[in-house]
């Protein structure tokens, strides 16, 4: 028996001591727990013997960073992750408090279980076994952790974009994905960007009766249905003028993969999604739509009067929330400005609208063929006792694309989390499986970089 397997125990407790801190980082009453969290994750990467660990302060929340760098003449990998978490709510659909870690069956659940306190600990408890077993790690080891990745990520794309010596390594590793399945191991080789915006529409200076001015006072709640419909049509495709243009289709043999991967779009729609059929282009596969195409989601809109019993007011403001994820080629910058001028175009007269960008990250698309992704595709299939598939995600991690662009290094997208973990909604969880076996699977890639 390996140490791994001695102290799952042990790890367990270390996950479950994390989970139940709130670092919830969208809202400031947590600040102090967002502190917290640090602290906590610094003072393990010390006790997984790193030589060093810190906090880095500056603009925004704190990043931990630690490190181990005595293997000369190794390749050297930054390990990267994220202690915030998003907000619980809604709370009262939870069957657990969030906060409070629970075990059912071989799920742990509680906010961050899966994203991404768990894989956090995932790569900390790697690290420990292999320094616990001999002394010594086969690469040089940093860690770069940071606690706005749920917020945008500021304070981190400004540390990396200054190219601090420190961060100088041959890839990332990142563990804030999932498994196509269960025991499947999976490597992602792409991701979505996202541009996350606020649309404000302004009608009159104060809300009107709408008897009394009805049928000639503009509307913001019904300028932003127009806003939000003009962008997106019945059928999925997107209408924003040039958004497609520089959108790059999956390669044959890449959509030859997806076709042969285990899959049921039954369960996946009713079971997963909870939902009862399927939306978007009807030309377009299933995996292409969610993995390699653009979109435009509408996340709430407030405006007016949506209390008990009945008000006839015509409200004098209303707001959306709205986001874009882009892919493949797509430019971040060139996206915000068409963005911004189909709001604008489509705004209807009698009121105004702002656009405002909350925050923003690129697509990215790695080469299966990389040697370090080659490393981690071959230490999941020995862990797991099966061939690793390859699959891009529909989801976003900023700092892919900032490692990329600003240190030049490829990001090795090695997750464990399960496609019904429940991420940002009520009862996530964590397949506890996945978690052991993952500490194990990071802890033999790191081997077989050494090698």
């Amino acid at each position: 028996m390996t140490y791994y397997q001695e102290h799952q125990s042990e790890f367990l407790e270390s996950l479950k001591a994390f989970l139940r801190i709130p670092s919830i980082s969208a809202l400031t009453e947590h600040k102090p727990d967002i502190r917290r969290a640090a602290e906590f994750a610094k003072a393990q990467l010390l006790g997984a013997g790193m030589t060093s660990a810190e906090l880095i302060e500056g603009e925004g929340n704190p990043l931990v960073y630690g490190e181990w760098l005595g293997a000369p003449g190794k390749p050297t990998v930054l390990f990267y992750g994220h202690y915030d978490v998003q907000p619980p709510d809604p709370l009262d659909e939870w069957k657990s408090a969030p906060f409070e870690p629970e075990i059912r069956g071989e799920d742990i659940f509680a906010r961050g279980a899966c994203d991404d306190k768990g894989q956090v600990m995932i790569q900390i408890k790697a690290v420990e076994g292999l320094m616990r077993g001999t002394g010594k790690l086969p690469v040089n080891v940093k860690f770069l952790l940071e606690g706005e990745e749920e917020t945008g990520g500021e304070h981190i794309e400004a540390y990396v974009k200054s190219k601090p010596p420190r961060l100088k390594a041959d890839a990332a590793i990142v563990c804030d994905t999932e498994m196509f399945a269960p025991n499947l191991p999976t490597i992602c080789i792409g991701l979505r960007g996202l541009v996350y915006y606020e649309i404000a529409v302004e009608g009159a200076n104060h809300d009107l009766h709408s008897g009394v001015y009805g049928g000639a006072a503009p509307n913001p709640v019904m300028a932003i249905a127009e806003i939000l419909c003009a962008l997106k049509d019945r059928n999925g495709h997107i209408q924003i003028p040039g958004f497609y243009d520089r959108v790059v289709p999956p390669a044959p043999k890449e959509r030859d993969a997806w076709a042969r991967l285990p899959f049921d779009e039954k369960e996946y729609t009713e079971k997963e999604m909870g939902a009862r059929e399927l939306v978007g282009e009807p030309n377009v596969p299933l995996f292409e739509r969610v993995w390699a195409r653009p979109t435009v989601e509408v996340h709430g809109i407030k405006g007016g009067f949506v209390g008990e019993g009945a008000k006839t007011v015509i409200p004098a403001r209303a707001l959306a929330k709205v986001s874009t994820r882009l892919v493949g080629d797509q430019r971040v910058d060139e996206a915000i400005e068409q963005f911004t001028a189909a709001v604008k175009a489509a705004c209807p007269k009698g009121v105004t609208v702002e656009v405002r960008m909350l925050s923003a990250g690129a697509p990215s698309l790695t080469n299966p063929d990389n040697a370090f992704i080659q490393a981690a595709a071959d230490a999941m299939k020995e862990v797991f006792d099966k061939e690793t598939v390859y699959i891009r995600s529909g989801g976003s991690i900023p700092i892919v694309g900032v490692f990329d662009r600003y240190l030049g290094i490829p990001s090795v997208l090695m997750g464990f989390g399960l496609p019904d973990d429940n991420l940002h909604a009520p009862n996530e969880k964590f397949h506890l499986p996945n978690f052991y076996r993952g500490i194990e699977a990071v802890g033999k890639y790191l081997e077989l970089l050494g090698r």
